[in-house]
């Protein structure tokens, strides 16, 4: 497995691990439609969460958060209503997260967006 690959699932691992210690309930990891992929999708005991998880090795080329673009943000959206269907879950009630993470040492420093789109 080449070191980029490694490196996003060790990622959305940590990713999936800071969820579950807020509390949340992770329901699919890398599910994957027609359309694309969602990185993880969770419950944080209110609704449900698409989360897309962006690793970087540094911020040297800019933080990981920098690559939602405007067209990113529509294409999650469109997946994250392409999830709620297959899964008998209104798509209003489903909102889209980001997770930013950057290596630190042996983990992960990780910022958390809510709600970008």
């Amino acid at each position: 497995m080449n070191a980029r690959i490694e490196l996003g699932r060790r990622g959305e691992d940590a990713a999936a691990a800071y969820l579950t210690g807020l509390g949340w309930t992770v329901l699919d990891r890398n599910w994957r439609c027609p359309e694309g992929e969602l990185d993880i999708v969770a419950h944080d005991g209110r609704g449900h969460v698409v989360c897309e998880v962006k690793t970087r090795r540094s911020a040297r080329y800019g933080d990981p958060l920098e690559a939602i673009t405007a067209a990113k943000s529509s294409r999650l959206r469109r997946l994250a209503w392409r999830w709620a269907a297959a899964h008998g879950v209104g798509g209003a009630q489903v909102r889209v997260d980001v997770l930013g993470l950057v290596v630190k040492g042996d983990g992960f420093s990780i910022d958390h967006l809510k709600e970008v789109c």
